[in-house]
């Protein structure tokens, strides 16, 4: 597919994670077969690009953002063939196809690495982050792992520690070497050629590490002591220019972003860098801090930030998160009116929506029933810890539950079959028992549903150069659980307005009337009157007002 400048602008991107989507060979694994078979299911939600989390060969310590060999597919996933059946079919349908690079760290198993190991005079000595021990013989200095422990882990072979941010098996990369860079880009080039249309750039935050003394040691973990730092934006401008700017590729980095420099750094046009950011939180951070105060301060801060040369990701699911229904709305009472309301801001907010797998349909939160249940790393790291720490076991079960990234990799729920229509076989994860009430072929029949209300947003951003291109304005009280702001494109102005609560609330705006025009509501008889909107429960409408709002 050839790309005109800033195409990614007019796209609502779908992530696919490939483990849970759909098992088209019956081994209770998703993979690029079944992601084939539902591809006219993604055309007709309406979606326009599919990011695909990693599908390389990987020995799946962290889920395949451990990779062995980045030009293979994983056995479990298929083929090179599969793969590209998958990219016809989507292209055919025109949809984009975005792959996630994990590029600051490979597996133990990767060739660079099993090389890299065995001596200091190996060709590959310097493709990683190699140190001595410290005069104690211990780690060179303190960071720890963000998956617990020491970031450091010693090899025999070579007498010294090796660094890794993530899991011990998965080490870091050395940027600085000039031979590691080219074999990197390499690797990007051999995707350009397959016809990808551009990357999601997992955790890139941390390419430069500082260990020359420009990071900041009074940091635990070394994601936080060196994130940001000079060489890291150095890198990536040498990437994308070299790699991704000459097809006019789709790029979005998963970053740290702790104020508005962070944000121009890695996504204005001016930086050469990505083209949009995913400002990674973790989720018990999320869980804990997320409130629709801090929404409208954040949205409002950042649009101002990049509004002159920049773009924005719009997310409120993915991979790393707990399902949205069950974080910021009601999964109970208001199910389907908080999952509707919470798609309605994200696609009317100025920037690219991505749309997580499932989210178009409510799927919830599932509470395993015991940590032995859990496939994720971090969620079992983060039990131990807490049972380490003192908890009872019930209390870290509770909080494991709660912050687990398997909450949003359960099997996609297609229908009301065993195992949801996603394998025959007992899959890898358990399905969500609620997958009878909540599944894409009720939905797909309903015309009040979650997936249909999806379809509408959609097909009114693409129909509305206002939804993508229209000036953004917070309007209404900073405190409370309305979130409403205006988005205006030459004499069109729309009005959307958000209730984040099961409370009724009037919402006051005075170019609202009883004959102002209803875009869409997740109710059936949206109540307004001359200068106010009364909002029930997790409502949420788009109303079409006068320029005078302006």
């Amino acid at each position: 597919m050839r790309h005109e400048k800033d195409w990614y602008k007019d796209q609502v991107i779908y992530q696919i994670y490939p483990r849970s989507f759909k098992d088209g060979n019956g081994d209770g694994i998703g993979d690029l077969k079944g992601m084939a078979e539902k591809l006219d299911y993604l055309k007709e939600l309406g979606v326009t690009a599919v990011w695909m989390s990693p599908v390389y060969a990987s020995p799946n310590v962290d889920n395949g953002y451990d990779i062995s060999d980045y030009r293979q597919i994983m056995e479990e996933f298929g083929t090179m063939e599969d793969w590209e059946r998958f990219r016809d079919g989507a292209h055919e349908r025109g949809i984009a196809i975005i792959m996630d690079l994990v590029l600051n760290h490979s597996s133990d198993r990767h060739q660079w690495f099993r090389e890299s190991k065995k001596s200091r005079n190996n060709p590959f000595r310097d493709y990683y982050i190699w140190r001595d021990p410290a005069p104690d013989g211990g780690a060179p200095n303190g960071w720890l792992s963000v998956f617990g422990g020491s970031a450091w882990e010693y090899v025999e072979e070579r007498g010294q520690y090796y660094l890794h941010f993530f899991a011990k098996e998965q080490p870091d990369l050395n940027w600085d070497n000039d031979e590691t860079r080219e074999g990197i880009f390499d690797i990007i080039r051999f995707w350009n050629e397959k016809g990808v249309d551009g990357y999601r750039v997992d955790a890139i935050s941390y390419l430069d590490k500082g260990l020359d003394g420009r990071a900041d040691m009074s940091e635990a973990f070394g994601t936080s002591s060196c994130a940001n730092l000079e060489g890291t934006h150095r890198h990536i401008k040498d990437m994308v220019k070299k790699t991704i700017k000459p097809d006019n590729l789709m790029t979005v980095g998963e970053v740290i972003i702790r104020n508005d420099q962070d944000a121009r750094d890695y996504t204005s046009a001016a930086s050469g860098e990505f083209d949009m950011a995913i400002a990674f939180v973790p989720p018990i951070v999320e869980i804990k801090t997320w409130s629709p105060e801090r929404f409208k301060r954040e949205v409002e801060e950042n649009y101002e930030c990049l509004k002159e040369d920049g773009w924005w990701a719009r997310f409120l699911s993915n991979h790393d998160k707990p399902r949205q229904v069950s974080l910021y709305g009601d999964d109970k009472r208001y199910w389907k009116e908080s999952a509707k309301m919470l798609g309605c801001y994200l696609h009317t907010l100025p920037g690219t929506p991505f749309v997580y797998q499932g989210e178009e349909l409510g799927m919830t939160n599932y509470g395993l029933p015991s940590i032995e249940d859990y496939d994720d790393i971090d969620t079992k790291n983060y039990y131990h810890t807490m049972i380490q720490e003192g908890a009872a076991k019930e209390e870290a079960l509770a909080q494991a539950q709660s912050v687990s990234r398997d909450n949003a990799r359960t099997p996609m729920q297609w229908d009301e079959s065993p195992n949801a229509g996603f394998s025959p076989s007992r899959p890898w994860l358990p399905v969500n028992p609620n997958y009878t009430q909540i599944n894409a072929r009720q939905q797909m029949e309903d015309p009040d549903s979650i997936f249909q209300f999806y379809q509408k947003l959609i097909v009114l951003r693409k129909e509305n150069p206002v939804m993508v291109h229209g000036d953004f304005r917070l309007c209404g009280p900073k405190e409370g659980p309305v979130i409403a702001y205006t988005r205006s494109l030459g004499e069109e102005t729309w009005l959307a307005v958000h209730n984040f609560s099961d409370r009724e609330i009037w919402f006051e705006h005075e170019n609202v009337s009883e004959d102002s025009l209803v875009i869409i509501s997740n109710y059936k008889d949206p109540k307004l009157k001359e200068g106010a909107v009364q909002l029930r429960p997790y409502e949420t409408l788009v109303i079409r007002i006068s320029l005078q709002s302006n």
